[in-house]
């Protein structure tokens, strides 16, 4: 063997940067095609976990997403997020953190085993954030906002944390709406048609949803990683529920829970607009204009304020908006 081919094969690596990750997968987040490589069975399944359910939609270059799994450390605290011009870090601690480079489309993490391990853990903070950030440079709008359609026709149900958006939603679908997504909605940017994409594979709801909805008795409550109890419930486990994994919003529902008369009324989409980029962070300023071009079709559309106590009224009042649109169709 010469000399070279031995400094090659015994090569001085103190970054890891050539180590080897022979587990390979595609998925497709929302339709986009992203390679995810890793030295774990737990990183693929994990993957698996959350977007197992979509099918690619959109030829758009693949993303990459690398994650290392080593032995050392505890299970990753909570992490800080943080950016300066296309860079963002994810920072757990010494042993569980990533990295993601915007404009390559590219984004790597080391953790540790114990936090591959818990896959709830390992999506939640570092798996799902890289890629949705990563999607959101180019190619879509998250909402924190639930969506229901009727008849491909859809509505944003858009509020504060708290608000009850899917909790409003799955009581929707089980009146006859179609089920779209419970609180995180994509808008493609690049649609003229306002088109939205959601998560209609599962819902998650509060753990007092049972008291409303019986059929959800039994079903296991647990932590989020970010402390907050929910319900996560596979949507299959309700074959009379219609889902769409996406649909053309035709209106905005700003949520308003309190006593009082219930009310349907018309409210300034400017207002609900600009709560839709309030919860979106900066990504900079040519990507926040692509965020704002996009919401700005959403204008096009009626806004609606919902002001509603009991769950019944407030699909009631949902309920007189496909009369609207059927008069629409008429004319």
């Amino acid at each position: 063997m010469s000399t070279l081919s031995a400094v090659k094969n015994n090569f001085y690596d103190p970054l890891l940067h050539d180590v080897e990750l022979p587990l390979e997968g595609a998925y497709y987040p929302l339709g986009f095609r992203v390679r995810v490589l890793s030295n774990s069975p737990d990183v693929q399944a994990a993957a698996q976990e959350s977007w197992n359910w979509y099918a690619p939609e959109f030829d758009r270059p693949p993303l990459e997403v690398r994650i290392i799994v080593r032995a050392e450390g505890e299970l990753a605290p909570e992490p800080t997020f943080l950016s300066q011009a296309h860079i963002l870090t994810v920072v757990s601690d010494r042993d569980n953190f990533a990295c993601v480079d915007f404009k390559s489309g590219f984004a790597y993490a080391f953790v540790s085993r114990k936090t591959a391990a818990d896959h709830a853990w390992l999506r939640w903070f570092f798996l799902e954030p890289l890629v949705y950030c990563l999607l959101a440079q180019s190619y879509t709008m998250p909402m924190h906002a639930a969506c229901i359609a009727w008849g491909g026709r859809g509505i944003l149900l858009s509020g504060p944390s708290g608000a009850g958006k899917s909790t409003l939603a799955f009581a929707c679908a089980r009146a006859g709406w179609t089920f779209v997504a419970d609180d995180a909605t994509s808008l493609l940017q690049e649609s003229e048609d306002r088109v939205v994409i959601g998560k209609p594979h599962q819902v998650r709801v509060r753990d007092d949803a049972p008291r409303l909805f019986p059929e959800l008795e039994g079903h296991c409550t647990r932590a989020r990683p970010n402390g907050k109890l929910s319900i996560e419930i596979p949507m299959e486990a309700f074959p009379e529920i219609q889902t769409a994994l996406h649909c053309r919003i035709e209106a905005i529902v700003f949520l308003d829970r309190r006593r009082g008369t219930p009310g349907l009324e018309a409210a300034p989409a400017e207002e609900t607009a600009e709560a839709l980029l309030a919860e979106m962070p900066s990504y900079g300023h040519e990507v926040r204009s692509r965020h704002e071009r996009a919401v700005r079709r959403l204008l096009e559309v009626p806004a609606y304020r919902l002001r509603y106590e009991r769950l019944e009224h407030a699909v009631e009042l949902l309920d007189g908006l496909k009369n609207v649109w059927a008069a629409d169709e008429r004319r």
